[in-house]
């Protein structure tokens, strides 16, 4: 029984160190070696300060700043650890709302956000990127109409012309994968990095 079963030890031990060690090791250099920026989280620095990730959205409130998709992500509650509170975009609780459309609670929160929206532009209809979290809670795109759309708010608060603001959002908009995969979307810290170059608060 023995010889049967050190030739089966022996394989799950080599598959082991060769697909559980040595590859992603030998992935983790190569990706490391040919993209860089990428293999070590996109992060964006200014000032020689880490200030995000172009992969992970982040939480802008003010209105001198375009707003992102909304995030559904939670953490532990610290005053009660068995209850959890929103904590927008944290990547450590990656996850959607699980909220459904015969959802009253969601309903009634679209609702709502339709409603500011549309008193901070009623001129345009709500892109509904805006009033709808992502699967992950941490998108960091947005799409070019939900960027348009905040163009007067942020124009007004920054006291910039409109179509200064708008040419930034085009400048910042990516288009699809060559030419055909994804969708055409603008990065919310990029955007909001071009916007305080252009016109520091």
């Amino acid at each position: 029984m023995l010889r049967e079963i050190r030739p089966a030890i022996l394989v799950l031990l080599a598959l082991t160190l060769i697909t559980g060690v040595a590859y992603p090791l030998a992935m983790t250099g190569v990706a490391g070696a040919i993209f860089p920026k990428q293999a070590q989280g996109s992060l964006i620095e200014r000032d020689g300060k880490v200030i995000g990730s172009a992969l992970i959205g982040q939480e802008f409130k003010s209105d001198k700043y375009f707003h992102g998709r909304l995030s559904a992500t939670l953490a532990p509650d610290p005053a009660d650890s068995s209850k959890t509170v929103a904590a927008p975009y944290n990547a450590a609780n990656s996850s959607g709302s699980n909220l459904g459309p015969t959802s009253k609670a969601l309903a009634d929160r679209l609702k709502e956000d339709v409603k500011k929206l549309k008193a901070e532009n009623p001129s345009s209809p709500v892109p509904v990127d805006l009033v709808t979290t992502s699967a992950s809670g941490l998108d960091p795109d947005i799409s070019p109409d939900a960027a348009l759309f905040q163009v007067p708010r942020v124009a007004k608060a920054r006291n910039m012309p409109e179509a200064r603001v708008r040419d930034l959002v085009a400048e910042n908009t990516q288009g699809r994968l060559l030419g055909l995969l994804g969708e055409p979307r603008v990065n919310v810290l990029s955007l909001n990095l071009a916007l305080d170059a252009a016109a520091p608060q």
